[in-house]
């Protein structure tokens, strides 16, 4: 039985990669600082606060007790969000933001290393966000997170590539969880259409790449508009994508 460790599993995106992987038959690991409300007999639940690197190890071993050391997958999902002019911030929450979506996947990383590196043609998936492809106001911090975990995945993909770990991230516009419920010009001008199924399908389609060609990919969209905006991003001069945003977020 194939393996999935899911940080952040109690709610939303993490949630719904969970329900998908135990529907497909995996074992899956859901873990997060808040108790799990669903159950499956394929389920191992705990807890986890993904910025603690001793509470990493002692999640993971625990898990891979149940697999035999196997470790088919890590997806580094927790994530949180702040909303605001940077100015108005407060620095604990803007700290906090940090610790929880860049130290907390960096800690998971490293952390599910060995695991991931006994186990042939394991995957490492980290949750980004279409707010990795220009930096966004309103959510600032968040968005400059992610960033952070844009190159961790990429980093990573170049620094594990002989230990046979594929690193990839997943950047999708605003999903139907908490995240959304905050004050962002891009939910008024984007809307919120994407809900944490789609996303969970998009992981799940992700990690079972059907050629080389997907193999390769390092960095996933979900939908049509960030897959899009990732595209005018990599073709289009600085000052034109700026101008194009400037509409949108």
């Amino acid at each position: 039985m194939r393996s999935n460790f899911i940080s952040g599993a109690a709610t939303g995106i993490g949630r719904a990669t969970a329900q998908k992987f135990l529907s497909a038959g995996w074992l899956v690991g859901a873990y997060d600082v808040n108790e799990i409300p669903y159950g499956h007999p394929h389920l191992i639940t705990g807890h986890l606060d993904v910025t603690d690197p001793q509470q990493w190890d002692t999640a993971l071993a625990e898990f891979t007790s149940h697999t035999g050391g196997r470790l088919d997958v890590l997806d580094n999902n927790a994530g949180v969000i702040i909303d605001g002019a940077l100015a108005r911030q407060d620095p604990t929450r803007i700290l906090n933001t940090i610790e929880v979506n860049c130290a907390g996947p960096t800690y998971g990383a490293r952390a599910a290393h060995p695991y991931l590196k006994a186990t042939p043609g394991s995957t490492l998936v980290n949750m980004c966000s279409a707010s990795a492809i220009y930096g966004q106001p309103d959510v600032l911090v968040y968005s400059a997170t992610k960033f952070y975990v844009k190159g961790l995945t990429e980093g990573l993909g170049l620094e594990w590539k002989h230990d046979d770990i594929r690193v990839i991230d997943v950047m999708p516009l605003w999903a139907k969880t908490a995240l959304a419920e905050v004050s962002a010009k891009s939910i008024r001008t984007l809307g919120v259409r994407i809900t944490p199924r789609d996303v969970a399908e998009k992981i799940y389609t992700a990690v079972h790449p059907r050629n080389q060609w997907q193999r390769a990919t390092i960095h996933y969209g979900v939908s049509l508009p960030d897959m899009a905006f990732r595209k005018l991003r990599a073709l289009a001069p600085d000052r034109t994508v700026a101008r194009v945003l400037r509409h949108l977020v």
